[in-house]
């Protein structure tokens, strides 16, 4: 059963230069206790997706169409006090940098305690009991609560955040990018954290990343985004086992491999295009070996690659339709 269901969710932000396009019509949803990772490189539209779901995109950007349904309702059609009793407590958000998600002037054991306060029936004590909890869960000690967040490091802050968004035992759970601005052992030790937690309470959660590593060890189903768009949507064994759009393969060929000898890695060339001015036809086409003057023309539809596994790509049925031909 989906607790999320995102259909052809449009985000633009008008400014004097034009009009920058970050999420362009995406369709999307998540099942009950599942995870799916949102990938794709920087300036892809994630994170301006997560913040949608949240109605917390920044002025001046409005979301234009589309619908995001939580629970049966639409999160675009309550009124604000309905979303703000939802926002931290049935869905949560881990912030991609901890040094600016947290307030510098408060402790950390405050700062926890008044997402309990806002949102759950309690008195401070129990607040304060529930914090400490919280806390232990993420490795930290009660004897810290009352310190602020610059006598922590990084990783120390990200456990701090991820507390905060977990503090209320929510439905969901946006994690963005939440190991970034961590080194490699923190990163495993934060992911394994969120994974036992999200195990703990029954948690669905969005998983923003461009580590596909990640995605592997924690996700159940998988979107690839491209210049606002999702260009390949399946479960974690369509993606990695029958990798489609040549945006996923170019994402593949650029990370190491332990089973392949390679005397160079294969990036996608070029840059991720200017949102103000997408190229006509598939946004892709620019970067892309195989495009013709079609992909610059015609921007393709979502096609069914199998079951549940969708893919935007001409080449991709031009593919299927001569392995059809060959076949008959």
């Amino acid at each position: 059963m989906s607790l999320l269901e995102i259909k052809d969710l449009t985000i633009h932000f008008p400014t004097e230069e034009g009009d920058v396009r970050a999420v362009n019509g995406i369709s999307l949803s998540v099942e009950e206790g599942k995870t799916l990772g949102l990938v794709g490189e920087t300036g892809a539209g994630k994170t301006t997706t997560a913040l949608g779901i949240l109605r917390l995109v920044p002025e001046p950007g409005e979301i234009e169409n589309g619908s995001i349904v939580y629970k049966g309702k639409d999160i675009l059609s309550m009124q604000e006090k309905e979303v703000q009793d939802i926002r931290g407590n049935e869905i949560s958000m881990i912030f991609q940098d901890p040094m600016t998600a947290l307030n510098p002037v408060m402790t950390v054991g405050d700062q926890v305690a008044e997402v309990i306060l806002r949102h759950q029936n309690c008195s401070k004590t129990e607040a304060q009991k529930r914090m400490v909890d919280i806390l232990a869960k993420v490795g930290i000690g009660a004897d810290r609560a009352g310190d602020y967040p610059h006598q922590f490091s990084g990783g120390m802050k990200q456990r701090v955040v991820i507390a905060t968004a977990l503090a209320c035992n929510p439905k969901l759970l946006l994690a963005d990018e939440p190991t970034t601005a961590l080194d490699v052992t923190i990163q495993a030790q934060v992911m394994e954290m969120i994974n036992e937690l999200k195990a703990e309470f029954q948690t669905s959660m969005i998983l923003i990343t461009h580590d596909l590593g990640i995605v592997a060890e924690s996700c159940d189903s998988v979107a690839i985004m491209y210049a606002g768009q999702i260009v390949e949507y399946g479960s974690l064994e369509d993606i990695f086992d029958h990798t489609t759009h040549p945006y996923t393969i170019g994402l593949f060929g650029s990370i190491p491999s332990l089973e392949k000898k390679v005397h160079r890695l294969q990036p996608i060339s070029g840059l991720m295009p200017d949102p103000v001015n997408l190229p006509t036809g598939c946004c892709f086409h620019p970067r892309c070996p195989y495009a013709d003057e079609r992909c610059a023309q015609e921007a393709p539809a979502a096609a069914e690659v199998s079951p549940g596994h969708l893919c935007r790509c001409h080449y991709w049925e031009t593919v299927r339709g001569k392995e059809a031909e060959d076949n008959v």
